[in-house]
């Protein structure tokens, strides 16, 4: 069926608020929040919270709150509410996981991380590997397409190798990896761990992760559509064996060993009604759909191919501008809808501000994809314009993207050079 493109934008308050002349090209940095995130924060908030454990209504019902949203979660990922984990965000889960996997990893170990991957899933690593006397083996993209160079990756590892960590999505270029792939070179070659970051691909692909066969996988539901959060999957068996920093009293249970201290429910609230509202898009898309997994996997399908759509549409564009250079994968074949260039004769900076003068939201720099930045020899140029396309952005929009962009080119915007 056609994608419901104005039942959508329905949903969304800052769609329509005051200032319509906004296009949101910001979505790789997050998006904008569904009406059902907002209000059912707002209802967590309203009708009284209280700490979970207690006897007390508000305690009750924010215990059964939790428990939901764990569940929601799971059914998005295709796992167990046990396996799942909430937190601040996913760099803060990403540092607590490194600090607690590396308690037996010591010298004459080695780790694999990617220089296409934000540094939230590089730093924790590079870190511990210093922490633990460890060697850090990198594995390189190719700057020509922005692709992984998985055939460089069984030649890193063996059987000192604990873990490698992988981008789901490169958030600075769009590139989607092959992560079954990753999954079976470590398979095939080390007894190592994988540690996904879903961040990126999350909200734009169906995940399964019970049929990945990754280990462990963390994403933020701030890119999906609801609150500022971090969410974090780990196999049962192996947080069974994880002994997670944290305080004494503090659950046991598969991966809620990671939620120490008092989380926010307001967020596991919002997050909660961000599935609610995927919930329903499936249900939308596809009404024989009879189980929220169902659902949910339906709403991903139907939202993915309607932003390769749109991607098409701005690849064409983009392409017709003289001067720009397009970075990532060249088609919409193997990325997610987030798209890098830059423009000659126009600092990143200048075009982001340029865009922005006309109501178009977009992003400039390196997004903290430093090592990529840095192998496409960016860093001192001031890195990227990127911007961003997700379910509820138009074709009018990627035209009017397209527009302000050769306004620029042409000379009609202010260039700077610097």
């Amino acid at each position: 069926m056609t994608f419901p493109i104005d039942a959508v934008r329905a949903r969304f308050p800052a769609l329509h608020a005051a200032d319509t002349g906004r296009a949101f090209f910001d979505a790789p940095g997050g998006t904008q929040v569904c009406a059902p995130a907002i209000a059912a924060m707002t209802a967590h908030l309203t009708g009284g919270t209280a700490n979970t454990g207690g006897a007390f209504a508000t305690s009750r019902d924010t215990g059964q709150l939790a428990e939901d949203a764990h569940a929601a979660i799971a059914d998005l990922l295709g796992a167990r509410p046990d396996e799942i984990a909430f937190g601040a965000n996913m760099t803060t889960l990403t540092f607590a996981v490194a600090h607690a996997l590396s308690r037996d990893w010591g010298e004459g170990d080695n780790l694999v991380v990617t220089r296409l991957d934000h540094d939230a899933n590089v730093a924790p690593w590079l870190a511990v590997a210093a922490d633990r006397g460890m060697a850090v083996r990198w594995l390189d993209f190719d700057p020509d397409d922005g692709r992984l160079r998985l055939d460089q990756l069984p030649g890193l590892l063996d059987a000192r190798t604990r873990l490698v960590a992988a981008g789901g999505a490169s958030n600075a270029l769009g590139t989607l990896n092959d992560l079954p792939a990753i999954v079976a070179a470590v398979r095939g070659r080390s007894d190592a761990l994988v540690y996904v970051d879903g961040v990126q691909s999350v909200p734009h692909v169906v995940t399964d992760v019970a049929a990945l066969g990754a280990d462990l996988l963390a994403c933020s539901p701030y890119k999906f559509f609801g609150p500022h959060a971090g969410v974090l999957w780990v196999r049962a068996d192996l947080a069974a064996r994880i002994d997670a920093y944290k305080v004494r009293p503090a659950g046991t249970t598969g991966a809620h060993r990671f939620e120490t201290g008092t989380p926010s429910f307001e967020a596991l609230a919002g997050t909660l009604g961000t599935v609610a509202y995927l919930d329903w898009l499936g249900g939308e898309v596809d009404p024989t759909a009879n189980s929220r997994r169902a659902r949910l996997v339906a709403a991903m399908r139907a939202c993915a191919d309607y932003e390769t759509g749109l991607g098409e549409r701005l690849l064409a564009g983009l392409a017709a501008l003289p001067g720009l250079r397009l970075y990532g994968p060249p088609t919409m074949a193997a990325r997610v809808p987030t798209f890098a260039f830059t423009l000659a004769g126009h600092h990143p900076d200048a075009v982001a501000a340029q865009l922005a003068a006309r109501g178009i939201h977009a992003w400039s720099g390196h997004f903290y994809a430093v090592e990529a930045i840095r192998r496409l020899g960016l860093d001192e140029a001031g890195g990227l314009v990127r911007v961003g396309l997700c379910h509820y952005s138009t074709a009018a929009e990627v035209d009017r993207l397209i527009e302000a962009l050769r306004e620029q080119v042409s000379g009609s915007g202010e260039q700077e050079s610097r």
